[in-house]
């Protein structure tokens, strides 16, 4: 009898210790598709840290087909700890969406229908984990496609349903979140305006705003529009149909999702066939031609100046100055005051605007404190805009302070040219995240160079080797994954 219980108590404890398996393996990779929105191919060809697949998801896999029951010791006394530092270390964790809810749900629901199989066929010492994760991605992607479906034709609804709503759809490498930030500011006091939050620019994040955040009585939504793959832009275009569309700057950022400018350039021109197109300004490294409908915003932008202090420009004979950081602005900018006048408001009303603007969190935000200048400029991520930061400030006269982890997610041709102008500019500088390390590191000859291995130390490591009269330079930043 006690044999019996001994045995019952042994093969329950591998039951158990099969379904937390099971679950930790279902805990990382679903960690790692939520920041990627999803993209299994993104998660598995294009991954920045792949020894975290081999170290989380292979060599346990392997282990467990291979070591039978000495597999366990390995699972609790390595694995487990190891699964939880790393989560405890990453600054962007799992985030227990409805969506990650309902696969977990899932994935306990094959897990528990496995078990019921095995015990009825007496197989319990074949357990397997493949299939159930398999299974549980498989419906969980079916089931996620069928919502969103539902989710897309009640956003449809509610569009229609809106009737003198005017919709600015806003795309580029980079800058759509700050002309779209600029661009409410410039249009709220005249127009019930409702813009995108934070950096929301795929096709589900609108769907779900729209659905969720958007009033009966709105004038105008601004919505910022991103892109991974060619007909990505063609997609949100298609869904919002917007009559105004704004087409920024073109640049090399996602260069290894689309191969080439060319792609990226195309891509980013989808939004100009909007059925409803009334008017689209373009920047002129789109390449686009002018029309009736299609105007180059920034073909008469001139005279720009810019300092610690802010920007001047003018364009099309006119002035503006704005306290807002960074000559690249100047070309935000002129893109809003087009499309403000576009929509009725004067010229000198739309100068008095720009005059009070202020930076948008984490792009050239200047903070003054304890004697130190610090610039946040972390939301900044491509080497235009890394590239007029650095001129912006190397004039200044005291030590000049660098942390960054170079141009995430674009050549190492591009972080090489930044290293040559970081060399000539900066006193100090810190390389925060190893993927770009070697690009940078090829031509920093001048600068101190300090290699931050643990983002979590970053205060005590800034507190060590910075002083008062630094100005610092926060120059992009890239999640721990990266």
């Amino acid at each position: 009898m006690s044999e019996n219980l001994t045995q019952i108590l042994i093969q329950s404890g591998l039951v158990a210790s099969h379904i937390l398996f099971t679950l930790a393996l279902g805990f990382y990779l679903i960690t790692c598709l939520q920041w990627f929105s999803y993209k299994f191919e993104r998660v598995f060809f294009h991954f920045t840290k792949p020894v975290w697949h081999v170290f989380f998801a292979i060599i346990p896999i392997v282990l467990y087909y291979t070591t039978s029951k000495f597999f366990w010791i390995y699972f609790y006394f390595a694995m487990v700890p190891s699964l939880y530092l790393w989560h405890k270390k990453l600054d962007k964790k799992l985030v227990f969406t409805p969506r990650v809810k309902r696969f977990f749900s899932i994935l306990a629901l094959a897990l528990v229908l496995e078990n019921v199989f095995c015990f009825i066929s007496a197989k319990c010492q074949n357990l397997g984990i493949i299939l159930p994760l398999v299974l549980s991605f498989i419906l969980s992607f079916i089931l996620e496609k069928m919502n969103f479906k539902t989710y897309e034709k009640a956003a449809i609804k509610n569009l229609k349903e809106i009737k003198e709503l005017k919709i600015i759809l806003i795309t580029a490498s980079f800058g759509k979140t700050s002309i779209k930030n600029f661009l409410f500011e410039i249009l709220k006091d005249d127009f019930r305006c409702h813009k995108t939050p934070r950096s929301v620019n795929t096709l589900a994040g609108l769907i779900q705003d729209v659905n969720n955040n958007l009033a009966a009585d709105t004038q105008i939504y601004i919505a910022e529009a991103g892109a991974r793959l060619k007909g990505d832009i063609a997609e949100i275009t298609a869904f919002l149909q917007p009559q105004i569309v704004i087409v920024g700057e073109i640049g090399a950022q996602h260069i290894e999702y689309f191969k080439t400018l060319d792609n990226i350039r195309s891509t980013k021109l989808e939004a100009l066939g909007s059925k409803r197109l009334e008017k689209a300004f373009v920047h002129s490294s789109t390449l686009a031609k002018e029309s009736e409908k299609v105007e180059i915003f920034d073909k008469n932008l001139k005279d720009i100046k810019a300092n610690l202090e802010g920007i001047n420009f003018s364009l099309d004979e006119v002035k503006f100055s704005s306290p807002l950081l960074g000559k690249f602005n100047c070309t935000n900018l002129a893109v809003c005051v087009k499309t403000a006048l576009y929509l009725g408001l004067e010229p000198s009303k739309v100068q008095n605007l720009i005059s009070k603007l202020k930076n948008v969190e984490h792009r050239l935000q200047r903070i003054d404190a304890g004697g130190k200048i610090i610039i946040d400029d972390s939301f900044n991520g491509n080497f235009n805009g890394m590239s007029v930061s650095y001129e912006l400030v190397s004039g200044y006269e005291g030590r000049k302070v660098l942390i960054t982890p170079g141009i995430v997610e674009s050549t190492a041709e591009e972080n090489k040219k930044l290293s040559k102008i970081i060399n000539e500019t900066f006193d100090v500088v810190m390389i925060s995240s190893s993927l770009n390390a070697v690009s940078l590191l090829k031509y920093l000859t001048k600068p101190k160079i300090i290699i931050i291995k643990d983002k979590s130390k970053m205060q005590e490591i800034l507190a060590q080797n910075t002083k008062a009269g630094d100005l610092i330079l926060f120059s992009n930043d890239a999640p721990s994954f990266m």
